[in-house]
């Protein structure tokens, strides 16, 4: 599979990081106002438009479309803006992937996902007994994997026009000066507290005396002087020098294991996207290690030959029907898929027409399958996140899915850095058949090796209408991600929903294991009981995902939508 190193880019890309002052774009006044603004869901823009999961970073992506720069441009930009306004799962101490079409028909797959570091082991979170310890996968220092996030911007760098100095400013400026939180983030900064407490080194600006309220004001000094190094000396700023050093001071006073030459050797690595047709569109969506587009492709491809459209939307029928293609794909994801570079990961037999119809072969209309009987597919062949679409006014589509894993990740703040590290290693199978955070199983295809990327779920996706460029999209959610990214294409395609209702209708989740549907409380409550009397268990949970999606209308223009489940937000011009 193509692979290319692209964490150091040439020389020439330097330029943009001189001392030279960039005007702020941040303030009162200003075109991003940190200390007022407010929540746009649905917009429609004559030129680019940026969907995101907070308002100001938002802003920021459409900014730097205003001022003369692409999607990728904006991405990056919107990227590290998140890492100051979203600490929950905006990072510069994560991963992620980007997934673009360019104007000239190129589609660029990029990989920074974290990878588990030299010193990590198949059992290294397994007690003298074999027992798997999940607490230290998930929380602390030995969770983190090599943050993989600031390898990806400076990839990104490659297809965009403006300077990084430019496109970090903002973020710089909104940690240095700070931003009024919204309820949502108050109430999570103090549900996390006490782990902020038990996880850290050293004091966190994230813990403070009181409760942490709407409106209050979040300064960062720390993460301004840290993006600030990155400016300066471009990714050597994060993976070299001061910033490397501090993690690793970090990892010594936590017990981890992430060493300088462990953030030295990390390289972003193109990926060939994934793509495949549905009813007439062509759907491009990432490849292993993500297993997103291998599901999405499994789940379409499976309920195709089916009329969902005469179902209809959320009826018995036709959820039923998606509900075991969905079994089908996440057993097959437990057995087969994992990191390319060190598993033979089946792409084209497991997203292939016969091998897809025989998965279906024993599907009965109104009788609920059972996982214990569903096994993964024979194969012959030699939750928290965050989401970014965009879209410019060239047509260029860029969809960016990247994440700390669990909210706020592994709760460990870098002392003297300012950001927070993933728990990403908690996305390895930890030990077969022990389900991670999100429930997930695994086995011998993503078990812990040193230089592995974990197996993700981030599903972002890009779709052609008519060969034309049409959609951007993507959501958070861990396990619950490609199968809201499958809904909401179900429900842009065979239901003709409008974009908005595409991503805010309620969701419905199954993994195969557990054996149980997942519905959102606004979920129609006959068709719950229809499943029911089928024989399908099902477990009412908090909101599914938080879609952020853009697409390029008839006449041109774009409708930009954010998820109602959040803060998220768009904006363009």
């Amino acid at each position: 599979m193509k692979k290319t190193n692209l964490t150091f880019i040439a020389a020439i890309l330097l330029c943009g990081l001189s001392a030279q002052p960039v005007p702020s774009i941040v303030g009162p006044y200003k075109a991003v106002n940190p200390y007022k603004y407010s929540i746009v869901k649905n917009a429609v823009y004559s030129h680019g438009a940026v969907s995101s999961a907070h308002p100001l970073a938002s802003q920021v992506g459409a900014a730097m479309l205003k001022r003369g720069g692409n999607a990728f441009d904006a991405a990056i930009a919107t990227q590290l803006a998140l890492a100051v306004v979203y600490p929950g799962a905006g990072n510069i101490g994560g991963g992620g992937f980007l997934l673009a079409r360019r104007t000239n028909g190129e589609l660029i797959g990029l990989d920074y996902r974290e990878a588990a570091p030299s010193k990590a082991s198949r059992d290294m979170y397994l007690d003298k007994n074999g027992n798997a310890q999940v607490s230290l996968s998930q929380n602390g220092h030995l969770a983190s994997g090599i943050p993989g996030t600031i390898a990806g911007l400076f990839a990104s760098l490659t297809y965009a026009r403006l300077p990084f100095r430019q496109l970090i400013q903002p973020a710089i400026d909104l940690a240095e000066k700070g931003f009024v939180i919204t309820e949502r983030e108050a109430n999570n900064l103090n549900n996390s507290r006490e782990s902020f407490i038990k996880y850290n080194t050293k004091p966190t600006i994230f813990v403070k005396p009181v409760k942490w309220k709407a409106g209050d004001t979040l300064v960062q000094k720390e993460l301004a002087a840290t993006l600030r190094r990155i400016q300066k000396n471009g990714a050597k700023g994060f993976y070299e020098g001061e910033t490397a050093q501090l993690i690793v001071e970090e990892m010594q006073r936590g017990n981890g294991i992430i060493q300088l030459e462990d953030l030295k050797n990390y390289t972003a690595k193109l990926r060939e996207p994934l793509k495949f047709e549905y009813r007439g569109h062509h759907i491009i969506s990432f490849a292993p290690p993500s297993s997103g587009g291998i599901l999405l492709a499994q789940m379409l491809k499976m309920i195709e030959k089916y009329s969902v459209k005469n179902m209809g939307f959320q009826s018995a029928k036709s959820v039923q029907l998606m509900i075991e293609a969905e079994r089908r794909a996440y057993a097959d994801r437990a057995e087969h898929m994992g990191d390319p570079d060190f598993w033979k990961v089946p792409v084209s037999a497991l997203t292939s027409d016969a091998y897809l119809t025989q998965r279906m072969a024993d599907y009965q209309p109104e009788k609920a399958g059972q996982s214990v009987h569903v096994k993964p597919g024979i194969i012959k062949e030699s939750e928290e996140t965050t989401h970014l679409s965009v879209i410019d006014a060239d047509g260029n589509l860029v969809s960016v899915t990247t994440t700390l894993n669990g909210g706020y990740g592994c709760k460990t703040v870098v002392g003297g850095a300012g950001f927070l590290l993933n728990n990403e290693m908690d996305d390895f199978s930890v030990k077969p058949g022990v389900p991670n955070m999100y429930g997930a199983v695994g086995g011998e295809a993503n078990a812990i090796a040193p230089g592995k990327r974990m197996l993700s779920s981030m599903t972002p996706t890009l779709m052609m209408k008519d060969n034309k460029p049409y959609l951007t999209i993507g959501t958070p959610g861990g396990t619950t991600i490609p199968t809201s990214v499958y809904q909401a294409l179900v429900n842009l395609v065979d239901f003709n929903m409008t974009l908005s209702d595409a991503i805010n209708k309620p969701k419905f989740h199954h993994q195969w294991l557990p054996d149980e549907v997942y519905v959102e409380k606004e979920f129609i409550a006959a068709t719950k009981q229809e499943l029911e009397a089928m024989g399908y268990h099902i477990q009412e949970r908090p909101s599914i995902g938080r879609t952020e999606a853009i697409r390029i209308m008839n006449g041109g223009k774009r409708e930009a939508v954010a998820d109602v489940r959040g803060d998220d937000s768009v904006a363009g011009y």
